[in-house]
């Protein structure tokens, strides 16, 4: 945290080689992240892009106190995606719905399945699974408390064993 807080003073000063060397080691987890959430890698790419523009722009946002500073870059993405996919609503479908709604039996890779779940279990497993984050980064980052986060990855973690199951009885 002491590093985070290191960074964000650097770049709360303009410091672009710092911003630029945050954004190198960030970005492509970032990006596989809003892939994840949006199903759509060119729009993973603006929203990332966006993202990291925001925050070069107004740094002063995170408060270190809260978590670390990818945890508030992931938090503002997270919110970001959810406006993208809100905008994209077309009949009442949302993108990825789609492939929540295809057969088990043509759904056979892990992609796949993960895709049919729903989006805030996907973006949780995600970012607890995959990015490594805390339960208490989760917490801070969805801003709901550690029992809360703890509840709902179990509840994803319970959705995910059953889709997983329900496909390897109909291969």
């Amino acid at each position: 945290m002491a590093e985070d807080r290191e960074i964000w003073r650097k770049i709360l000063q303009g410091d672009e080689r710092v911003f630029e060397e945050f954004y190198l080691d960030a970005a492509p987890r970032l990006r596989a992240f809003l892939r994840q959430m949006t199903g759509d890698s060119q729009a993973a790419e603006d929203l990332a892009q966006e993202t990291f523009t925001r925050f070069w722009m107004r740094p002063n946002g995170y408060d270190p106190e809260r978590g670390p500073l990818r945890a508030f870059l992931f938090g503002v993405a997270r919110h970001r995606a959810l406006e993208w996919l809100r905008a994209r609503r077309v009949d009442g479908e949302e993108p990825g719905e789609i492939a929540q709604n295809c057969r088990l039996e043509s759904c056979c890779s892990v992609e796949e399945l993960f895709e049919r779940l729903p989006e805030e279990q996907r973006s949780l497993l995600w970012l607890r699974e995959v990015e490594g984050q805390s339960y208490a980064e989760l917490a801070a980052l969805l801003e709901i408390p550690v029992g809360t986060v703890r509840s709902r990855l179990f509840t994803a973690r319970e959705a995910w064993r059953k889709l997983w199951h329900g496909d390897r009885r109909q291969a």
